[in-house]
């Protein structure tokens, strides 16, 4: 039986043995027009269409997803975010390359793709490329609450952008649920993350708005420190990274799971009696 179809038979990659991993931030290398805010969170291309070029600030532990929101963008540019991983340290790179692609990648050790309507598929070993390249739809969030990649889980709870609350921000969230709308619109997000092999190497996978995109490369070194790469591209203006929790949720997290079961859409929110903060909370995050 395969690891996705039963979720049981995955080990648990974070726990007692396993200490859950820091949280990811932007590392204070990047590109020249890159303005990352004091928290190392939020990451804005501030001119130009290029030397957009972030990394993460640690390299990734396996099966740790490095999940970036847009939240702006800039009209007049051609092209999108680019994401990847590389096994180069950021500290070694002076200058920065301008572009990921083909910039970056040609230093070798990375491995970027550029974000697009399209899915960037490699078929596994004996399955047609035709079969590799059609995308399943992911379950609710409440049917499977984890996203199983090869031996990992990874909580669905965050995979997902929503809208700012209005009119019709219920609609436009079943679109990010159902990973409809375009991966570059604003609000979505996009992982990227390593999953090791048993020969030595890893499959890179990309996630966008919940959906495993299946590997997007093979073949990576998995002992070798890898970091995640992030391109503020053209139309891209700002991202921001959002947290996970890899073990147990969080009390904040059950409580926000079982609001959001109560009330028809986010707009019915502002009417609880509840702190302002988990009002935000369950509205936007």
């Amino acid at each position: 039986m395969s690891a996705v179809s039963d979720p049981m038979e995955l080990g648990a990659p974070w726990g007692p043995a396993r200490p859950e991993p820091s949280p990811t931030r932007f590392h204070r290398v990047h590109g020249a027009n890159i303005r990352v805010d004091p928290s190392g969170t939020r990451a804005t291309r501030v001119e130009s269409f290029a030397h957009g070029v972030c990394f993460s600030r640690e390299p990734l532990a396996p099966g740790q997803i490095f999940l970036v929101e847009i939240e702006e963008k800039e009209l007049g540019w051609c092209g999108h975010l680019r994401l990847g991983l590389t096994a180069l340290d950021p500290a070694s790179l002076a200058p920065v390359p301008e572009f990921s692609l083909p910039d970056l990648v040609s230093l070798g050790h990375t491995w970027v793709f550029a974000i697009t309507r399209h899915h960037n598929r490699v078929p596994r070993e004996g399955r047609p490329a035709a079969e590799a390249a059609v995308p399943s739809r992911p379950p609710a969030l409440l049917v499977e609450p984890y996203l199983c990649i090869e031996q990992f889980r990874i909580p669905r709870d965050r995979l997902v952008g929503r809208s700012r609350p209005g009119l019709y921000s219920h609609l436009l969230d079943q679109l990010y649920e159902l990973n409809v709308l375009p991966p570059t619109a604003r609000r979505s997000r996009l992982g990227v993350l390593f999953c090791p092999r048993p020969d030595g190497t890893a499959d890179m996978h990309i996630v966008i708005n919940g959906e495993d995109m299946g590997p997007s490369a093979r073949g990576l070194p998995a002992a070798q420190p890898l970091y995640a790469v992030v391109d503020v591209f053209a139309s891209t203006k700002s991202v921001r990274l959002v947290q996970l929790e890899y073990g147990l949720p969080s009390l904040q997290t059950l409580c926000r799971l079982v609001i959001q079961r109560s009330v028809v859409h986010r707009l019915a929110i502002d009417g609880l009696h509840l702190p302002k903060g988990l009002k935000d909370f369950c509205k936007y995050e």
